[in-house]
């Protein structure tokens, strides 16, 4: 068992020089070695049945997975504002960065259903804008379907500003949630489409005392998501199309 725990404790050092290196990618020959080693040692067999371990607010340290980002010389990661809230939130195309991806799993009281939200703390980068510091939402909850594996799904999501930010200019840029009317046709048709298969509301009137706005899926896809590695300290993902994330326990 000693061993075991020293082994794990190096390999979990190797996996965290490894992310370091290369800026979060797990798609890194040696980010994905470095988790393979770490995936012999984990020491919890049911994860999905392991409250105690999987509940936690779990802070995202390898690289954000949302599509068509790119990553500054800093390190941040820059996406379009639709890119990381399932294009709901007007203006779509504004460009934000990523401060930090944060994922609370906690038990919801209905037998061993848990939130699944995942929380996006950002920045708007936009220099003809005022900075606005912003938090998306987008909300979902999980529930096990074997020992390893869980079925996950989104219901909603919301924007709203951090406590730095001043309403006004929030206002002023999220005010108006209403699509642009220069949208094409394809983009209309995906809207009907969203809207009849899924149950989706769009966002509507903002709050204007808290400056939120959101939006509800009713009838959401159902997608999997494999716990590899679970412990005190980290937890490890693979989604269905083979995205790995890394979180660490906060």
């Amino acid at each position: 068992m000693i061993v075991d725990t020293r082994k794990r404790e190096v390999a979990k050092q190797d996996l965290r020089q490894a992310l370091a290196a290369c800026g979060g990618n797990t798609k890194d020959k040696h980010v994905i070695g470095a988790i393979e080693n770490l995936q012999v040692l984990n020491p919890t067999f049911a994860p999905t049945h392991s409250g105690t371990l999987l509940d936690s607010n779990w802070l995202l340290i390898s690289a954000p997975n949302f599509p068509g980002g790119e990553q500054l010389p800093d390190g941040s990661f820059v996406y379009t504002l639709g890119r990381v809230a399932f294009d709901m939130f007007q203006p779509t195309g504004l460009k934000i960065s990523i401060q930090r991806v944060l994922q609370p799993v906690f038990l919801l009281g209905n037998g061993e259903q848990r939130s699944h939200d995942i929380i996006v703390e950002f920045t708007t980068i936009d220099r003809s804008l005022p900075k606005l510091e912003g938090t998306i939402r987008n909300l979902g909850v999980c529930s096990p379907l074997n020992d390893t594996v869980l079925q996950v799904q989104f219901t909603g999501g919301t924007l709203a500003p951090q406590e730095s930010t001043n309403i006004a200019d929030w206002e002023a840029v999220f005010g108006n949630q209403q699509p642009s009317s220069r949208r094409s046709w394809e983009e209309k048709l995906k809207s009907a489409f969203l809207k009849l298969m899924f149950g989706l509301v769009p966002p509507q009137i903002m709050n204007l005392e808290t400056g939120e706005v959101s939006f509800t899926m009713k009838r959401s896809p159902k997608g999997r998501l494999a716990i590899i590695y679970l412990d005190e300290e980290l937890r490890i993902t693979r989604a269905e199309r083979g995205t790995v994330l890394v979180c660490e326990r906060q």
